[in-house]
């Protein structure tokens, strides 16, 4: 091949070479064009969306807390702010490490790291998760300034459940706390994977938490590549929780919380003889709801769980104790409406009676000589109750406990109430396989043995026999201004005659010389009260304590010693206001319980009165002379 052959062939081979570089080229430049293509003008919209859900992050904010007001509109629990510090842990890398350095800002304890780390493998990695509640502002400042060191760890601003009452209405509004696993499961209100959120967890807060819950709402926040917010861009708070009203009157409830605080134990109830409502109800001694709202400490919550005196209970719906004399009026009414009995029937009463080989005693170890009814009531005469029990028998004592709201739950809209007892021959066949005996119903016909009451069923039963209808207890008084309550209770079916020889008796206990009231009337014009005296036996006096000279209430343990109990209506003319009061093992019913009923009545009534007296008063006159002009002329 000579040297120009030579020469042309490498053009050839170089132009093609050329050809095919320029087409690969070519096929690379279309191929990225393409795509180009692709990715911005058919995928434009996807990858919008895409850039935007990373640019943008939404988060659920809790609505706030519906409030629970008293009847005249005091607020009893409310929101305050409160400022928390929570962690991202997709966003943190170690989070024990980064548990570590914020340890050394705020206090931390072995059980906080723990309750993180459970909530951190429960929850999915990109929801917050609550490091720590309640912090002050210095402990705020202390972490805002070493952010940039805490990765994934950030400031919440949110509310926290406040009660300005505190104990004196804790067993009535109960306590706000984190939602548990059993609060999660089968719930699809995403307001409960919300760190840190909390539902009701007792009392009215439990009862009607749907209504105080409120609606979720949401904030639209812009954050970087790496998650950190850099500004909110839009927020939605959500439906607040509605207002709940309750029946209770503050005033009153803080009065009776400090007047029963003066007993070792002791509970009290007030409610409205025509509707119902509860005025006031305390259970002492109690526990401040806002430890629980803000996280009660372990060690404060084991002390509340020893302590005998049992705060952590209502004793008012919980308390199940036998009502002793108190349970009287039921016994006589049971015996007027059998016809076997009338108001007249006299017994003599010479301290004992004698059924078979026991013999029963009167509390009155002398006697009370010869009584009628009225007369038996008033004194409280157990042998006078004994021989009519005998007569009528318990099945008749029974039923009429039973009308009067004993023997099964009342209904109260609080968790945890529990039922009281009545006992009759198939109860007792039934529970214990055991016959009825005779002895057994002149025990029970003053509330002994095995009858069983809450001091809420004692208040309905005062209510039902001042009024003479069936009225039922309630606490709510509206939601969101929606009025509830009722006046129209059914009337029970016993004759007016002989509910009214029961209400003389009571009257007679407490307004004429030697009741056993007495000494714990109200002397106050048009405001008396009627009512009965009760003390219920916990242990008897064994014949070797007897011996030993242990023969009264102080000389035996606070455990041992008989409970003190009183029930009362007022005012006698137009009962308005029932009343239960018990005082753990505080011995006679008319020495301890009727002077802290007769405080309670009357409190009620004065502040009714004041109130009215106000409401009466013409409003303020208001100056309707135009001003007077200023020195330039000009009228201000």
């Amino acid at each position: 091949m000579s040297a120009f052959d030579r020469d042309a062939e490498r053009q050839r081979m170089l132009s093609r070479r050329t050809l095919v570089l320029g087409g690969l080229q070519g096929a690379a430049v279309a191929t990225l064009m393409g795509r180009l293509y692709y990715l911005q003008i058919v995928e434009s919209d996807r990858y919008t969306v895409l850039a935007e859900d990373n640019r943008i992050s939404l988060r659920l904010v809790a609505p706030p807390r519906g409030l629970i007001t008293d009847r005249f509109g005091v607020p009893l629990a409310v929101n305050e702010q409160n400022f928390s510090t929570i962690i991202v842990s997709e966003r943190a890398g170690d989070v024990q490490q980064i548990l570590d350095e914020v340890g050394k800002l705020i206090p931390l304890t072995e059980a906080d790291e723990r309750r993180i780390q459970r909530d951190i493998q429960r929850s999915r990695s990109f929801a917050p998760i609550t490091i720590k509640e309640n912090l002050t502002w210095d402990q705020v400042a202390a972490i805002e300034v070493n952010l940039p060191d805490l990765p994934g760890v950030s400031i919440d601003v949110g509310q926290v459940r406040s009660y300005p009452f505190g104990e004196a209405l804790s067993h009535v509004l109960g306590y706000v706390g984190a939602a548990a696993e059993k609060d999660v499961e089968g719930s699809s209100d995403p307001l409960l994977t919300l760190p840190g959120f909390k539902v009701g967890k007792g009392g009215i807060e439990k009862q009607y938490d749907q209504a105080l819950r409120g609606a979720a709402g949401n904030r639209q926040l812009e954050v970087n590549a790496v998650g950190r917010v850099i500004r909110e861009l839009s927020r939605d708070p959500g439906q607040s929780g509605r207002e709940v009203a309750l029946t209770i009157d503050a005033k009153l409830q803080h009065y009776m919380h400090q007047r029963l605080s003066a007993e070792e134990s002791a509970a009290a109830i007030v409610m409205d003889v025509n509707t119902g409502g509860i005025h006031a109800l305390c259970s002492s001694p109690s526990f401040d709801p806002n430890q629980f709202a803000m996280g009660i400490g372990y060690e404060a919550y084991q002390a509340l769980l020893k302590d005998e005196r049992t705060p952590l209970i209502n004793k008012v719906i919980a308390g199940q104790y036998p009502p002793g004399s108190t349970f009287k009026m039921l016994t006589a009414l049971a015996a007027l409406e059998s016809g076997i009995v009338n108001a007249d029937h006299r017994v003599f009463c010479s301290g004992h009676i004698e059924l078979g080989s026991h013999r029963f005693h009167c509390w009155s170890r002398n006697g009370h000589g010869t009584l009628d009814m009225v007369g038996a009531l008033m004194n409280s005469c157990d042998v006078y109750f004994y021989d009519i029990a005998g007569r009528i028998g318990m099945d008749r004592i029974a039923d009429m406990a039973r009308r009067f709201g004993l023997g099964g739950k009342v209904g109260l809209e609080l968790p945890g109430e529990r039922p009281g007892l009545i006992p009759d021959p198939k109860w007792k066949r039934q529970a214990l396989k055991q016959p009825w005996h005779q002895g057994e119903t002149l025990i029970a016909s003053m509330g002994q043995g095995y009858v069983l009451t809450t001091p809420l069923q004692l208040a309905v039963m005062t209510a039902r026999l001042a009024s003479g209808r069936a009225v039922q207890p309630h606490l709510l008084k509206s939601i969101e201004g929606q009025f509830a309550e009722t006046t129209e209770w059914p009337a029970i079916d016993v004759k007016p005659e002989n509910l009214a020889t029961v209400l003389k008796g009571m009257n007679a206990v407490t307004n004429v010389p030697g009741g056993t009231g007495y000494r714990a009337r109200i002397s106050v014009p048009g405001m008396e009260m009627a009512g009965k005296s009760g003390s219920a036996q916990v242990r008897r006096i064994s014949m070797a304590e007897r011996s030993s000279g242990v023969i009264k209430n102080e000389n035996r343990p606070w455990r041992e010693r008989d409970h003190a109990l009183f029930v009362a209506f007022a005012p006698v003319q137009a009962p308005k206001y029932a009343c239960a009061v018990i005082v753990e093992h505080g011995g006679g019913g008319g020495a301890v319980a009727a002077p802290i009923a007769r405080d309670i009545l009357l409190e009620c009534q004065m502040l009714e009165a004041a109130r009215a007296t106000v409401a009466q008063q013409p409003p303020p006159a208001t100056d309707t002379t135009p001003p007077a002009p200023n020195p330039a002329g000009e009228t201000p």
